[in-house]
């Protein structure tokens, strides 16, 4: 095996917004899709058909070149790329020169046989995040990640790769931030520094081109908007998949389901969504019932509704090899199956037995496989669980020989479950009309938040995997995925009553709350823990509820900029060395105004790190300077949690599921601080696409600490309020006229003085 260093250039012109660039070894091109995003593809065999599943957005047609004897420029109001003509390697700066990202002077880009590598220049100070779905620290930095999708059944906190591919990352130095995404299915590999000596990073992949989009922002937040422009921003979610879910593999029977429903209700524990995993299916069929165990869908759907209850249920990529099974013989007369080269249908071991799998790659598959989705949304069901998609057959990866359309496994594997959920989200969309679908998906590749939510896979109950849990949630925001989740209290394993305590509270403050676990295992719904155990469990999912307004106008903030829920206190603190410190990197955001910090269940105090600022502690009230670390008390009845100074979080009283209209009054609080903040309130129906076109209810909330005001700004949107009075609660307010004040809502500006 010979290694092929990319060379001198020998030819190069622009035309039609793209700059083409030859060497004796291959044809490079730039192209230009904003001020702060250039992509650079390096190919021998370039093919103008040129797809993508991540990217969305269109380049732009012109910009301006300058050259010298020895370099080419292209400036933009942001980035400064300069292009070394030899040997050709490529350079990005700010707009006024500082180094971003070099390629390294000697290596380049290479390759070794179909293998193509890139070595970049390591700065002395370089940090990296991002990647998604991956074990270790915050902090990138000295390791080693593959990305090549896998059923990581019980994985450790070391285990790679995962269940997700997502070649995106941030990369932080000298006071500068930049991003980079190397949208290439095959199976990838990125290399922060952690095998050549501190002298270069590296990525590559075992085929395909080098072909990466480069992000100049400067600002983490900056990088992550312009990432999700690139490759799409979700959806707005349906409401009640924010509520409490529970989940087990599997509860057996229909009656089962109603009962664990029924008992909710009757304890008054707050809870929207029930599941069903494979036991409901007829020989774990797709698209089937147990006709014993689950003999009237629909009965069982409308029951479940008339308590305020969704159900979501899974469906997994295999199809059952079965004579006078529907999708058998449609697929199999169809021809929609993967296939050998020699055209024979590949055939694999999943839950069914021997199965074959639908090709998603080809749209009249998927739109065959989303038209199923009948037999599950006319009994009712809303919400539908992709699973086993990564793809995942007995013996893990298929042959590498097997065929999607005209592409090969390797090629095409690690964004399979991508286009699984794709074709779950646009069949279950068109059925639906203009209710909106939960879509839940264990594989992704970069773009699947335009269809799908994620969850972490198959964790397991120990307090190791809790805070790994919130890495991978917080990793996963940074790469686009906002609604995201974890099995609280481990998929396998039985965790002890404190760590389901601790777990469950943690959950509150997770993207999506779901209860999960394994079939064997302890059950493990809220009062299956004793009284005491119950009460706080019920405190924490009724703060969840109490939280909805302020979490469905994050979602609304992540739907229109691409920021996630949970946050990585890198996106607003990204040069703070203690941000990355191991005690304090599983510390987030979630939102705007919540600092929350996971603790072990078996500690009752511990050290969380303020950042510079005032804090006040959710549940007291006590403040806080920032800027240092505290020891703080942190018993299960009191997860801690900071609002910061200033924040302003919108809430409601405690209902019972979100089909509840509750009380009517929107509660205001805001916390004392000596900066001005604002916040945007967002409404809709939280069940169709009405606001798509207008219908929403969205106004701005202004916190002026100098002028000891509160307003609200005039409605925007055709979308009425289910709240009629508005409650403003201060925090950290020494004297004030104004306490707990109910007042009518109006549409209006409102202004209240205090």
């Amino acid at each position: 095996m010979q290694v092929e260093i990319l060379g001198s250039v020998t030819e190069f012109k622009q035309q039609n917004g793209t700059l083409t660039i030859k060497t004796a070894e291959a044809e490079a091109r730039v192209y230009l899709y904003s001020p702060t995003i250039i992509r650079i593809n390096i190919s021998k065999k370039h093919s103008e058909a040129d797809t993508s599943f991540a990217v969305i957005q269109q380049l732009l047609t012109d910009f301006k070149l300058d050259e010298s004897a020895t370099t080419i420029e292209i400036n933009t109001s942001a980035l400064k790329l300069r292009i070394n003509k030899s040997p050709l390697r490529f350079n990005f700066y700010t707009a006024d020169s500082k180094p971003l990202s070099e390629d390294d002077e000697r290596f380049g880009t290479n390759w070794q046989n179909e293998r193509v590598i890139t070595y970049r220049k390591l700065y002395a100070d370089e940090k990296f995040i991002g990647l998604g779905e991956k074990t270790g620290n915050l902090n990138r930095r000295g390791t080693v990640y593959t990305n090549w999708n896998t059923d990581a059944v019980d994985y450790t906190l070391y285990s790679d790769p995962l269940y997700k591919t997502f070649p995106f990352f941030i990369g932080l130095h000298s006071g500068l931030t930049y991003g980079l995404f190397f949208d290439n299915t095959h199976k990838s590999y990125f290399d922060f520094g952690a095998t050549t000596d501190e002298q270069m990073s590296w990525f590559g992949a075992d085929g395909g081109d080098m072909n990466y989009y480069f992000f100049g922002a400067q600002g983490v937040a900056k990088i992550i908007e312009d990432y999700t422009w690139l490759t799409g921003r979700m959806e707005m979610p349906p409401l009640w998949s924010l509520g409490y879910q529970q989940c087990r593999w599997s509860y057996m029977s229909a009656k089962e389901v109603l009962d664990i429903a029924k008992t909710f209700r009757k304890k008054k524990i707050p809870a929207d969504v029930m599941y069903c995993d494979i036991d409901y299916m007829e020989g774990f069929k797709i698209f089937t019932w147990n006709k014993k165990t689950f003999p009237d869908p629909k009965s069982m759907m409308d029951e479940l509704k008339s308590m305020g209850f969704r159900l979501v249920t899974i469906v997994d990529p295999g199809i059952k090899i079965e004579e006078d099974y529907q999708q058998y013989n449609e697929g199999l007369a169809n021809d929609y199956f993967a296939k050998y080269p020699n055209g024979e249908n590949y055939t694999g071991y999943v839950w069914p037995g021997r199965c074959h799998f639908p090709d998603f790659f080809r749209q009249d598959v998927r739109e065959w496989w989303g038209a199923a989705f009948t037999a599950l949304t006319d009994a009712g069901v809303d919400g539908f669980w992709n699973d086993m998609n990564e793809p995942a057959a007995w013996g893990q990866n298929m042959p590498w020989i097997v065929k999607f359309g005209d592409k090969y496994m390797p090629e095409v594997r690690n964004a399979y479950g991508m286009e699984m959920a794709r074709a779950t989200y646009d069949g279950t969309r068109k059925i639906l009309g203009n209710k909106r679908p939960f879509v839940l998906t264990r594989a992704a590749y970069s773009g699947t938040q335009r269809y799908a939510a994620v969850w972490t896979g198959d964790n397991t109950g120990t307090d190791e995997h809790m805070l790994l849990g919130q890495r991978l949630v917080n990793s996963l925001g940074i790469t686009g995925l906002s609604f995201t989740g974890v099995d609280i209290g481990g998929f396998s394993g039985d965790p002890t009553p404190e760590l389901m305590v601790r777990w469950n509270s943690l959950g509150t403050y997770t993207p999506m709350f779901r209860n999960h676990a394994i079939k064997g295992s302890k059950m493990r719904e809220p009062w299956q823990w004793d009284k005491a155990n119950e009460q706080i469990i019920k405190k924490d999912i009724e703060q969840r509820y109490k939280l909805l307004p302020y979490i469905y106008s994050s979602f609304y903030q992540s739907h229109t900029t691409g920021l996630p829920i949970s946050r990585t206190l890198a996106i607003y603190k990204p040069f703070d060395e203690l941000i990355y410190d191991t005690r304090f990197q599983n510390q987030f955001m979630f939102g705007d105004a919540l600092l929350v910090a996971p603790v072990e269940s078996t500690k009752t105090t511990t050290d969380v790190y303020l950042p510079k600022g005032n804090w006040y502690r959710l549940s007291s009230n006590e403040k806080y300077k920032g800027g240092k670390t505290v020891n703080v008390p942190s018993p299960l009845t009191d997860l801690p949690v900071f609002a910061k100074a200033g924040a302003i979080i919108p809430m409601q009283s405690v209902t019972q599921s979100t089909a509840d209209s509750g009380d009517g009054i929107l509660q205001i609080h805001i916390w004392n601080g000596k900066e001005a903040n604002e916040f945007v309130y967002y409404e809709d129906d939280g069940l169709s696409y009405d606001y798509e076109n207008g219908a929403f209810y969205k106004r701005t909330i202004r916190f002026n600490p100098i002028k000891k005001t509160v307003s609200l700004s005039a409605v925007e949107g055709t979308f009425s309020s289910r709240f009629h009075k508005v409650k403003f609660v201060l925090h950290g307010f020494d004297r004030v006229k104004l306490k707990n004040v109910l007042l009518d809502l109006k549409d209006g500006e409102m202004e209240v003085i205090f």
